[in-house]
């Protein structure tokens, strides 16, 4: 802990304490739990003291055998002699009666601990399950909220590991370690006590100072393996991104995979992979392990030379046994505290990444005094509109004005990499222009509320996105209150429904993953009928019909212009015989207007507008 920052571990658990404060009456709960079961440790010690000294003491009286006993207290002694029982008799051996109270102390303390020790457990690992599960919902919300600029740059194997692998560590962490921090210190606490205890009333205790002396440098070897435990486990994580973001690529892009024979190639990569993920996780488990073994060669160091020296000194078995006995039951708390500086660190690792993601806001602003907008009546206006990616980097549209009244249809031709999809993104306030505007109804779009400004525009992109559901759900996918009459109407606007229904499962069918299960053509009928269910006054239709073959571009063209009917159009065309018909064209050429028309005056001009058709034509 002995970073600084925002990155210490210290700083790191600091924050996270306020993910833990909502259930401070579960944490509390458990940490009382802990404490009383740690405490019933001492309990136990003090009654077993009296269990052991009268076995030393056989031959004397009963007085004699009192008189020698230990003053200051054994719990079961105090107990015995309030109501009146006799540690030992007249020959040092230990009455019926103090037998008969230990047998039944002992039970009762016994299950008093264990019990504690379940509630500990229980309300720790709920704690950590509830965190988690907040976590996890805050990470995957800010990711929703991210701009289309985040996922464009990030990785998203790294996403998926965060939401996954990362918050997992740290579930174990406050489950596992938490619950250790509650109990372990508190029994090493009772077991010092009591070994303090004795000490001082056997005369031991400048022997006992001595062995705390030394024991604390065992402490420094733990704090330095733990530095090593978190650096290596923030690599691990971070190879397990690299493992989740090559199995998606891998899955997504299986058809590439397979058409280009490539399947051994993808498999050691993998394999490459893998590795240095084992590596990462053997170099953190290397450093963790070690933790023990030195907390356990040190006690046995230290319990070999304090026996040693009380031979010397002539010390009884019995007053031993009982610290012999603190010992073990302070071995495995001490254990835990070995690995909790180790969970710490690898849940510091795992926090760190976390945090990251969640500090990480590329989202669009919204004005506070943001307008809804509920109707579209009049058009939309680029003004001088400008737009780069990053600061410094080359504008991909730059300049570009243009007005698109309501009802009308515009369609934005030109060759791949000019800008125009990047236009239909700022229309769509996917992004925010960086110089000039952009106005609906006379309205910046900066001053509309983004859910109403979305809510007027659909959207059919030229990659299909289907979800791994039913092609109904599919179709009503945004317009959640749609009945199965609507979607069908849907569907036949988008000459969708024949072939749904020719499946027996109909309606019902699951698509697979991003429509697996579908043809190119079905995909991009079922968006379509997608945005036509929804039924929004602006559509923008990105390259929609490029993946359907002649006979079902031209019915669902009809289909469109049919169910479109007094509403804006906003398409991007890479084969322009289907946008003859737009009432304006405009030619896109890095990232600039270079023509603007109707397809007769275009191609009348004879310029690029001219040779793009005569090119396809040809």
């Amino acid at each position: 802990m002995t970073e600084t920052g925002n990155n210490s571990t210290l700083a790191l658990y600091r924050r996270f304490a306020a993910y833990i404060r909502p259930y401070r009456l579960q944490l509390i709960a458990g940490v009382l739990a802990g404490l009383v079961s740690g405490g019933t440790l001492y309990g136990v010690l003090q009654t077993s003291k009296n269990v052991f000294s009268p076995w030393e003491q056989t031959g004397a009286t009963g007085a004699e055998t009192r008189n020698e006993q230990p003053a200051g207290g054994a719990l079961a002694d105090s107990i015995a002699g309030k109501i009146g029982i006799q540690t030992t008799g007249g020959d040092g051996r230990m009455t019926w009666q103090f037998m008969l109270l230990t047998v039944v102390a002992l039970p009762i303390l016994m299950f008093v601990r264990a019990l504690m020790i379940y509630v500990n457990k229980l309300c720790m690992r709920w704690i950590g399950a509830r965190v988690v599960r907040d976590l996890r919902d805050e990470l995957f919300h800010g990711l929703q909220s991210q701009s289309l600029k985040f996922f464009g740059k990030c990785d998203i194997g790294r996403l998926i590991s965060g939401c996954t692998n990362d918050t997992t560590l740290v579930e174990n962490v406050v489950s596992m370690t938490i619950s250790a921090v509650t109990i372990a210190p508190i029994e090493i606490v009772a077991a010092t006590t009591f070994v303090i205890i004795s000490a001082v009333i056997n005369e031991m205790l400048g022997l006992l100072f001595g062995v705390f002396i030394v024991f604390p440098l065992c402490i420094i070897p733990i704090i330095m393996l733990g530095r090593r435990v978190k650096r290596h486990t923030r690599r691990a994580l971070g190879r397990i991104s690299d493992l989740v973001s090559r199995m998606h690529e891998n899955f997504t892009g299986i058809r590439i995979v397979k058409a280009f024979n490539m399947e051994e190639h993808e498999a050691g990569r993998f394999v490459d992979t893998n590795r240095e993920y084992f590596t990462s996780v053997v170099k953190a488990l290397k450093a963790e392990l070690l933790m023990t073994p030195m907390m356990e060669a040190v006690a046995v160091i230290l319990g070999c030379v304090f026996l040693v020296i009380c031979y010397a000194k002539g010390i009884r078995f019995s007053q031993i046994l009982p610290i012999g006995l603190a010992s073990i039951f302070a071995y495995r708390p001490l254990k835990h505290v070995a690995r909790i500086n180790a969970n710490l660190q690898r849940g510091a690792a795992a926090l760190q990444r976390i945090f990251d993601i969640i500090d990480t806001d590329t989202k669009i602003r919204e004005k506070p005094e943001a307008e809804r907008v509920d109707v579209f009546t009049e058009g939309i206006v680029f003004d001088h509109v400008s737009f780069r990616y990053e600061e410094g980097a080359p504008g991909v549209v730059d300049d570009v004005s243009f007005d698109l009244p309501a009802g009308s249809i515009m369609a934005l031709v030109g060759e791949t990499g000019s800008g125009k999809t990047t236009i239909a993104n700022l229309l769509a306030r996917f992004y925010d222009p960086t110089g000039g505007t952009i106005a609906l109804d006379g309205r910046d779009l900066r001053d509309i509320e983004i859910a109403s400004l979305r809510r007027l525009i659909g959207v059919v992109t030229q990659e299909t996105i289907l979800f791994n559901d039913t092609v109904a759900n599919n179709i009503a996918y945004g317009t959640a209150d749609a009945t199965r009459e609507q979607i069908e109407e849907a569907a036949k606007k988008a000459n969708a429904h024949e072939f749904i229904t020719a499946d027996p499962q109909g309606y019902d069918r699951v698509v697979g993953d991003k429509g697996f299960v579908l043809s190119g053509g079905e995909r991009q009928r079922v968006a379509i009928a997608r945005a036509i269910l929804r039924n929004p006054p602006v559509l923008i239709l990105d390259e929609a019909t490029s993946a359907l073959d002649s006979v079902t571009e031209r019915l669902v063209q009809e289909a469109i212009a049919h169910a479109m009917e007094g509403r804006t159009v906003f398409a991007i065309a890479h084969r322009l015989s289907t946008v003859k018909h737009a009432d304006q064209i405009l030619l896109v050429e890095k990232g600039r207007i270079a023509e603007r028309g109707t397809h007769d005056e275009l191609y009348n001009a004879g310029g690029h507008y001219r040779k793009l058709c005569d090119m396809q034509l040809g």
